[in-house]
C-alpha cells in the first residue's frame, strides 16, 4: 500500500515539475515582450502630450472658435473602443477591463469596437453591436490600424450615427498594478480651457479647417496610446501571474517530496520490522 502511495506522489511531482517549467518559461516570455512594450509606452506619450497640446492651442485660439467635434449633443447613440488581451493566463486582466466595460455601459444603446480575441469573443458571446471585427489581435495591431480607426470613428461621429467616443483600457501604472480606465475620446471635453494661444499665431487656410484635420489624428493618437498602455499592462499582468504560479509549483513540490520521503521512510521501517519478525520466528 505504502508502494502505491508513493508511486502516485512521485507522479504528481513529476507533473508539477513540467508545470512550473512551463509556467518559468511563460514568465519570461512575458518579461521579454513587457521590456518592449514599456519602451512603447514611453515613446507614445511625449506624442499624444505634444497632439493634445497643439489641438488645445488651435481650439483657444480665438473666442468664436467653433468645431463639432466641440459640440455636446444629446447622447442618443455611443460608440465604445474597447482593449483587451489576445491570450488569457494573465489575472484578472481580461476580466477587469471587460467588467469595466460592460458596467459603462449598462443601459445604453451602444455599439462597440473590440480590440483584442477576448474582447471580440465576449462580445459577440454577450450578443453586442459589434461595428467591426477586423482588430480581432491586439497584439498585431500598428500605428497605421490606430490612425484608419480613428479616421472611420471621427467620420462617423460627424455624420450623427453616434454622439459619442469611449476608450475603455488598462492603464500601466507598474509591473504589479493595471489600472482599468474609461476615457472620453469625443467630444472634446476642455479643448481650448487652457490659456489662449499667441495672437501672433496664424492658421491656414483657418483654425477650424486645421482642428477638422487634426482631430483624426488627435484620436489616432489617443488609441494607440491606450493600446500601448494595455499590452504592457497585460504582459506586467502575464508576468505577475507566471511569476505566482511558478512558486505555487515550488511549495507543491516541496510538499509532495516531504509526503514522498515520510511514505518512503515508512515502507523502510515496515520492510525492516517484517524481516525482524521473520527472523525471530
Amino acid at each position: 500500500m505504502a508502494g502505491v502511495s508513493m508511486k502516485g506522489i512521485k507522479l504528481r511531482i513529476r507533473s508539477m515539475e513540467s508545470t512550473k517549467q512551463i509556467t518559468k518559461a511563460m514568465e519570461m516570455v512575458a518579461a521579454s515582450k513587457l521590456r518592449r512594450a514599456q519602451e512603447n509606452v514611453t515613446r507614445s506619450r511625449p506624442y499624444f502630450e505634444t497632439l493634445y497640446s497643439t489641438v488645445c492651442q488651435i481650439a483657444g485660439s480665438s473666442g468664436s472658435f467653433t468645431s463639432p467635434y466641440l459640440e455636446s449633443r444629446e447622447v442618443k447613440k455611443s460608440c465604445y473602443v474597447v482593449i483587451a488581451g489576445d491570450r488569457g493566463l494573465a489575472g484578472g486582466y481580461n476580466h477587469n477591463v471587460l467588467k469595466l466595460a460592460e458596467a459603462e455601459m449598462a443601459g445604453k444603446n451602444v455599439t462597440v469596437v473590440p480590440i483584442g480575441k477576448r474582447c471580440v469573443d465576449n462580445f459577440r458571446a454577450h450578443g453586442y453591436d459589434i461595428l467591426t471585427d477586423a482588430y480581432f489581435e491586439a497584439g498585431s495591431l500598428s500605428v497605421s490600424d490606430c490612425f484608419t480607426m480613428a479616421r472611420d470613428l471621427c467620420r462617423r461621429f460627424l455624420d450623427g450615427e453616434f454622439d459619442e467616443v469611449h476608450i475603455v483600457y488598462t492603464g500601466f501604472v507598474s509591473i504589479l498594478t493595471q489600472q482599468p480606465a474609461v476615457m472620453t475620446a469625443l467630444p472634446l471635453h476642455g479643448a481650448g480651457a487652457e490659456e489662449k494661444a499667441a495672437s501672433e499665431t496664424i492658421y491656414e487656410p483657418d483654425s477650424e479647417t486645421l482642428f477638422a484635420a487634426i482631430v483624426p489624428e488627435y484620436l489616432g493618437g489617443l488609441i494607440y496610446g491606450a493600446l500601448c498602455e494595455s499590452v504592457a499592462s497585460e504582459q506586467g499582468a502575464r508576468r505577475t501571474a507566471m511569476d505566482s504560479a511558478t512558486k505555487n509549483a515550488e511549495e507543491m513540490i516541496g510538499d509532495l517530496s516531504l509526503k514522498y520521503n515520510r511514505a518512503r521512510q515508512g515502507a523502510i521501517t515496515q520492510e525492516i520490522t517484517e524481516i525482524v519478525a521473520g527472523a525471530n520466528t
